[in-house]
């Protein structure tokens, strides 16, 4: 895989002189990926403007073409349509495009044992975000971190009939396709034609703001067979739809602030501009009473202000039965300082006790070459959950020395429902020889002076908004 993007990464340098940015050779990518993708699955697309009418194609002719493949794959009727909405040409020399043709029709895509076209974008973006100083965590999650939530969730349709699975900020999709995979294998494959069919059509859903991922999404969608729909527009913002999920799976987009204002809904119980306060209690709104959750979250999170409320309401309405503090690390490289958790909860029954499971103090922290993100850094926490996906299961209290530990709720009340809790000794403080790395510190520093400045501003705003009053 590595050298697959290194061989359409060298081919970007080219394409920025034809006026190609890194963003557009990516989605530009993406159409071409998928067409070839489409044609080695036996997926039917128009055979005038499938992958065979391209490739057979150049100089002029080809650019012509090319661009009335877009304009009328936009005009399909359902999926096609909606993978192609606003898609635009950014081509401007044939020979570019041609050589861009080659490159992917000499793979075999469909025959790799991997998430190939997520692992290639990963690797894309990640390159695009070193060059645009911008980060790529609003695409992806890792995938070991997302397989390690899945198999603990367990998320299983076939016992009930209507059973659905979301994620409200999906992305590219990544919660829904392991969610998928990993149905795939406990069943190896073997599902009956009727789960079959409401399986494939009516389980999986999303939702995204941003065009770009939404597409990625449906690709990856249907090219494993799934026909379903990822709504695009503001899982926040925007009124409730009435839809409600079984199973939620969510990494919201890191950072707080939302539109600076907070949004005008009646199902949501604390009014903040905190965005990730806000994707909580949105989970809790589109879950089915009974049904799931699990939300990655941001350490500083877990301590502003407006935390405790919502945390309060989380647990009145939910059993907040475990919290996973991740590994130092898990976003490197695209947010590389960032320190999370996972909150996974019930919808229905209020909170009597919470278990932390700390999968960070005093385990070195993960780099993307010498010590990478691994499912054997979640054994032991998959094992502590349990095989309830609710969090039913019996659980062993490892006390002050352990890494699992029990809260009741009134332990938690009398913290003001603050969740960023620890107990271990660091001993890397006490340690001088194995202090955390500079880039650690400055990035708890920069978290926590982040988390006061948003604090601040929303104390302006209520000044401001007495000054109008």
């Amino acid at each position: 895989m590595t050298d697959i993007v290194n061989k359409l990464w060298g081919f970007c340098h080219t394409l920025r002189h034809d006026g190609i940015d890194y963003g557009d050779y990516i989605e530009q990518l993406t159409y071409l990926l998928f067409l070839k993708m489409a044609d080695e699955k036996c997926i039917a697309v128009n055979k005038k403007y499938n992958w065979s009418s391209l490739i057979a194609l150049s100089g002029g002719d080809l650019l012509d073409h090319y661009s009335e493949v877009l304009r009328n794959l936009r005009k399909s009727e359902g999926i096609l349509g909606k993978i192609f909405t606003q898609a635009m040409p950014r081509f401007n020399n044939p020979v570019n495009l041609k050589k861009v043709l080659n490159m992917i029709d000499v793979e075999e895509w469909s025959s790799m044992d991997v998430d190939v076209k997520g692992a290639a974008f990963e690797g894309l973006l990640e390159k695009a975000a070193s060059k645009e100083k911008k980060g790529a965590g609003q695409y992806f999650t890792p995938r070991v971190l997302i397989r390690s939530i899945v198999n603990v969730m367990r998320p299983d349709p076939r016992p009930v009939k209507d059973f659905t699975i979301c994620d409200p900020a999906c992305g590219t999709a990544g919660f829904l396709m392991v969610a998928y995979d990993w149905l795939m294998d406990v069943t190896k494959g073997a599902l009956n034609r009727k789960d079959a069919l409401r399986i494939k059509k009516e389980t999986y859903y999303g939702q995204e703001l941003v065009p770009r991922p939404r597409r990625l999404a449906l690709m990856n969608l249907f090219l494993h067979g799934l026909e379903t729909d990822i709504y695009l527009g503001d899982s926040i913002y925007e009124p409730h739809k009435g839809d409600w999920y079984n199973c939620i799976l969510t990494n919201p987009p890191f950072g707080t602030k939302g539109a600076n204002q907070a949004p005008t809904r009646d199902d949501f119980t604390v009014a903040t501009s905190n965005k990730q306060l806000n994707f909580i209690q949105h989970v809790v709104t589109i879950l089915k009473p009974g049904g799931r959750a699990a939300i990655v979250l941001p350490d500083n999170v877990l301590f502003t202000s407006d935390a405790a409320e919502v945390i309060k309401y989380l647990t009145e309405d939910c059993n907040l039965h475990t919290v996973l503090r991740l590994p130092n690390g898990t976003f490197t490289p695209y947010s590389q300082g960032v320190k999370a958790n996972v909150l996974f909860f019930q919808k229905g029954l209020s909170t009597e006790e919470t278990w932390i499971y700390d999968c960070r103090t005093n385990i070195p922290g993960v780099t993307k070459k010498e010590r990478p993100l691994t499912l054997e850094m979640f054994k032991n926490f998959e094992k502590k959950y349990g095989s309830d996906p609710n969090g039913q299961s019996k659980r062993k209290n490892t006390g002050e020395e352990g890494r699992f530990r029990q809260f009741s709720i009134s332990e938690i009340k009398s913290r003001n429902y603050n969740l960023d809790i620890f107990w271990l000794k660091d001993e890397s403080l006490e340690d001088p020889d194995s202090l955390p790395e500079p880039q650690e510190l400055a990035a708890d520093a920069i978290t926590e002076l982040e988390a006061c400045v948003d604090e601040l501003k929303e104390i302006l705003e209520v000044i401001d908004a007495e000054e109008v009053e």
